[in-house]
């Protein structure tokens, strides 16, 4: 009789005979050093854990493919986008942003929503969210932001002080904190939710013409939220329920998908366009910009290790192919630098090799060598220096975006005068929510300003009043502040709004 099972090895290979019992001396012991099986588990045990993300700690991940449903081809040359029917493949992972690595799928939270497209031009990475907007618009504010939702140093707890005082200061994230206590701020899974690239990105076809686009994926299993109390409840009974429920409607063959709506306009309507389209505290209103369909995504296998292809899964928004280019949205710009910093943290500086990582459909050829877990070929016996004269690879010279006018003096600039950090959240809350959405908002809003301090929550009730007058009363009546303390502090600009609310 033969035996069919796969034997049990080292790392390099070696038989292993006893997987139960130490190598000791004598049945109590002590262990010998010669036990090199025990060494080797031990120490790989103590290294299994890599750091976790700073932010989007814990998500989900599954593979499908990119489908192009409409002619693009007079804004952008991408080649996965070339033709009507053409397929790419993709791996996407979702998340949610301020949690640890063991925090609730339910928790109210932006919930990030990244694409890798495996192209023919290489990997082409889309990170975005499910919110169009985003809390600040400056990359320097970013972390501090992101420390205001962690946790306080001192006492190692999440603090809603912390956040409310850092968002009362900052007048540009109303829009962003309106959808976030809304019910929104809880989907009810991430198949229920929608992906938008928030930033503004550009677009350029083979003539060199331009555009600035906008990606909304908009599921089509259709919006369904949780409610405060029901993603309360969800938290304590089923904190994976986000990440099984996506993992086991693919298993089950419901495959989850998104159709791609492009937000598009010209330079030329750009310039005249009411908002800043390079600010992402801003959204460009539907009916200015109709959206255009563009293609379909759809996943339809789960990873068979998620540590390797989920864990290990760095998504880039400086990954970009010929047809696509990055605009000057300064958070945009700050993500370039820190989104591959951040994986040569936690992956090391071959990351991209990790197969979940890897260009599928393009070979790597550059003159990046070494470092810690460069497990290919290394670039074998090629140069490692560009120029030379020994037939290495060369820049093709067609791979070059269109050129973008610029202009003004360096230095530490705000946004200009379009900006408006009222008008749109005021929007949203007359006119795109329904009263039980206004009623869901300001109940979560006051459930979690209880117990910050009262120059805090009159600050931002007044930011609420700006937005309408409508909001802010109803928050400041939900936390017993005096309403006409609230109106005269809306009057007053940002800077006396500080100066009259100090914390004592």
């Amino acid at each position: 009789m033969t035996n069919d099972k796969k034997k049990l090895t080292t790392a390099f290979g070696c038989p292993v005979g006893n997987d139960l019992d130490s190598i000791t001396a004598g049945p109590r012991g002590p262990a010998l050093m010669q036990d090199v099986h025990l060494l080797e588990k031990l120490s790989h045990f103590d290294r299994e854990r890599i750091p976790e993300r700073v932010v989007h700690a814990k998500g989900a991940g599954a593979y499908g493919y990119f489908q192009v449903t409409a002619d693009v081809t007079m804004y952008t040359k991408a080649a996965f986008l070339s033709s009507i029917g053409k397929k790419t493949d993709v791996f996407a992972r979702f998340s949610t942003v301020g949690g640890e690595k063991g925090s609730a799928d339910a928790e109210r939270d932006p919930r990030g929503f990244a694409l890798k497209f495996y192209t023919e031009e290489g990997n082409y990475d889309m990170t975005g969210n499910n919110t169009p907007v985003f809390f600040i618009r400056d990359p320097l504010k970013f972390p501090d932001f992101i420390h205001t939702q962690k946790r306080d140093p001192a006492t190692n707890l999440k603090s809603a002080t912390m956040a409310w005082d850092f968002w009362s200061l900052t007048p540009e994230s109303i829009h962003q904190v309106t959808i976030l206590f809304s019910d929104r701020g809880t989907p009810a899974t991430y198949r229920n939710m929608n992906g938008y690239s928030s930033h503004t990105y550009k677009w350029y076809n083979a003539k060199d013409d331009y555009f600035w686009v906008q990606y909304h994926f908009k599921t089509d299993q259709g919006i369904k939220n949780l409610t405060g109390p029901e993603a309360a409840k969800m938290c304590g009974t089923n904190p994976d329920h986000a990440t099984s429920d996506l993992h086991d409607a693919i298993k089950k063959d419901d495959y989850p998908s998104w159709t791609l709506e492009m937000q598009i306009l010209s330079p030329e309507q750009a310039q005249s366009f009411g908002w800043d389209i390079f600010d992402i505290t801003k959204v460009w209103p539907h009916s200015e910009v109709p959206p255009i369909t563009v293609g379909k995504l759809v996943l339809n296998r789960n990873p068979d290790n998620y540590f390797a292809e989920v864990e290990q899964a760095a998504f880039n928004p400086s990954n970009l192919v010929p047809g696509i280019g990055v605009s000057p949205d300064k958070m945009l710009q700050g993500r370039l630098f820190s989104y591959h910093d951040t994986h040569l943290h936690r992956l090391g500086p071959n990351y991209h090799l990790i197969p979940v990582n890897q260009a599928k459909h393009a070979p790597e050829n550059s003159y990046q060598r070494d470092g810690a877990m460069r497990v290919d070929a290394n670039g074998g016996n090629g140069p490692n220096y560009w120029p030379n004269s020994v037939g290495g690879p060369q820049p093709d010279g067609v791979s070059v975006e269109p050129e973008i006018p610029l202009k003004g003096k360096g230095g530490p600039h705000p946004y200009g005068h379009k900006n408006d950090d009222f008008v749109q959240p005021g929007n949203l809350y007359r006119h795109v929510m329904t009263e039980q959405d206004r009623t869901n908002l300001i109940s979560n809003i006051v459930g979690h300003m209880h117990g910050v301090p009262e120059p805090i929550q009159l600050r931002q009730c007044a930011l609420f009043h700006l937005a309408d007058q409508d909001y802010g009363t109803r928050v400041a009546q939900g936390l017993g502040l005096d309403i006409r303390k609230v109106a005269k502090l809306a009057a007053m600009t940002q800077e006396e709004r500080v100066a009259a609310t100090p914390l004592k």
